[in-house]
């Protein structure tokens, strides 16, 4: 019996380009939900950040019957552990406002959740086109 020459092993290039349709589809799906997990991410440290800043106010203020816009006075870093957050706080007679505003990374320019925002009484904002519930769940 005589083989057949042909049968050669291997893929086709219909089959190739098939495969390499299916991963670019498969891609372009899963990208967008990966930057918006990584946005996730980025905007929950600056929430831990926010939230541990105005505790330490609260601490301060019990020490020294005022609240201090100086993040030193705090023991508080001006930027959140990765930098992707810059913060600040602006104090008014008997109360502050701390922020952390969207500088580095993931977030740099995000026009979404660009700034967060956390004042005396614990209540939270947030500016951009997303609502405060929004930037302050997700």
């Amino acid at each position: 019996m005589r083989k057949n020459k042909l049968s050669a092993g291997g893929f086709s290039l219909i089959e190739l380009m098939v495969t390499i349709a299916i991963v670019g589809i498969l891609a372009s799906i899963a990208y967008p939900s990966y930057e918006q997990y990584v946005k996730r991410a980025a905007r929950a440290e600056a929430m831990a950040a926010l939230l541990d800043a105005a505790n330490r106010q609260e601490q301060y203020f019990v020490d020294n019957r005022a609240y201090t816009t100086d993040l030193a006075k705090l023991a508080i870093s001006s930027t959140t552990e990765n930098g992707y957050f810059t913060l600040a706080t602006t104090v008014t007679g008997n109360t502050f406002v701390v922020t952390a505003t969207a500088a580095a990374g993931p977030v740099k320019g995000d026009s979404v959740c660009s700034t967060l925002t956390i004042n005396e009484i614990g209540v939270k904002g947030a500016t951009g086109s997303g609502t405060t519930d929004y930037c302050w769940e997700r």
